[in-house]
């Protein structure tokens, strides 16, 4: 819990020091090269979600951040996963942060347009924010987790039955259709012809 609201601060604060200093050092649409192609600002307000999508229903994504908000603080308490409170963190500091502008951002409550300004040219036909990168990054390491069947509470999800057949697969004689069949660097006939 405590690693959670830490990446949470962390990221909230960041996002909105650094759009604090957006709006008082850029000019709006003018980009800034920072390190040639590879690293642009451009102060851009955005009315929708990402590439400006829907831009003309942000109370929506208004409500769904407050939602998101809302689930993750109902379930922190399951957390027991360092990693998983991490990317928990993440995601609530990100969300707090474009929310955050949605509310309390011209033109009016809940319709505010959130400001973006990290362009990567060569890699997006995007403008973003400190809060998006962190949301995307934990969406990253969430399926890590996943893959790597890791849980919430610290534990791991076994694999099943076929998963650790599979990786048996020639040491067993009944897996590999016989005795001496398919064995360890043994080809022969039904070698690699498991139903499994």
């Amino acid at each position: 819990m405590l690693i959670l609201a830490i990446a949470a601060i962390v990221i909230y604060s960041a996002d909105q020091l650094s759009k604090l200093w957006v709006i008082n050092a850029l000019p709006p649409g003018v980009p800034v090269p920072v390190w040639g192609n590879f690293l642009v600002f451009e102060y851009v307000k955005n009315p929708g979600a990402a590439f400006s999508f829907a831009s003309g229903a942000t109370w929506i994504f208004s409500l769904i951040a407050t939602a998101v908000v809302i689930f993750i603080l109902v379930n922190a308490r399951k957390i027991r996963s360092v990693w998983w409170a991490v990317v928990f963190g993440l995601l609530l500091g990100g969300t707090l942060g474009n929310l955050t502008d949605r509310l309390f951002r011209e033109p009016s409550f809940g319709q505010g347009h959130v400001i973006d300004f990290i362009s990567m040219p060569w890699m997006l036909p995007a403008i973003y924010n400190v809060a998006d990168a962190a949301i995307v990054l934990s969406m990253v390491l969430l399926c890590i987790l996943v893959l790597l069947g890791i849980n919430m509470n610290g534990t791991r999800t076994k694999g099943d039955g076929k998963a650790a057949a599979a990786m048996n697969y020639g040491s067993n004689p009944t897996v590999s259709g016989g005795p001496g069949i398919g064995g360890p660097g043994v080809g022969g006939p039904g070698a690699g012809s498991s139903s499994v």
